[in-house]
């Protein structure tokens, strides 16, 4: 795989994914799960959105696909930055790539390990930002609500 930089700064990295974060909080304050993601292309967010799986009792309304389905058809992903506060599930990662998002940049990869390596394999550059504010969010969540967590990561019960 040929080496890429982010087309971000640091500062506009952790600006970016500050934006992600509040997207997770508002999830929260829905009574949802904290997880946020940001589009961005030529350094302007474009599409926002937050894990709404809870609020509209759908299992597809990660974060992620929340995000892309706001941004609209924009036809061409190839200078777009996809910001999340968690590392993107396999569903996530799967439209990432298939849209041919050339870059994920993850506020942390430690409360579940997902889909990282996959999308590298498959050519996306992937940043773990190592968010420490992200991966306490999540944890608390996690540790209030284990069997909404658990059934967001495909966890089951029996």
């Amino acid at each position: 795989m040929t080496q890429r930089t982010n087309p971000h700064s640091a500062d506009e990295m952790e600006r970016f994914l500050q934006e992600a974060i509040a997207e997770a909080r508002k999830g929260l304050e829905e009574g949802g799960i904290p997880i946020g993601s940001v589009l961005v292309r030529n350094g302007e967010i474009i599409g926002r959105g937050h894990n709404r799986r809870v609020q509209n009792n759908n299992p597809t309304a990660h974060a992620e696909i929340e995000c892309l389905k706001n941004a609209g058809r924009i036809g061409d992903y190839s200078n777009t930055v996809l910001y999340s506060t968690l590392m993107p599930c396999a569903m996530c990662a799967g439209a990432s790539v298939q849209f041919r998002i050339p870059t994920v940049v993850a506020g942390e990869n430690r409360t579940f390990k997902s889909a990282g390596d996959w999308m590298e394999s498959m050519g996306t550059q992937v940043i773990d930002m190592d968010s420490e504010e992200c991966f306490q969010i999540l944890q608390k969540f996690a540790k209030a609500q284990p069997d909404v967590w658990n059934e967001d990561i495909g966890i089951s019960k029996t």
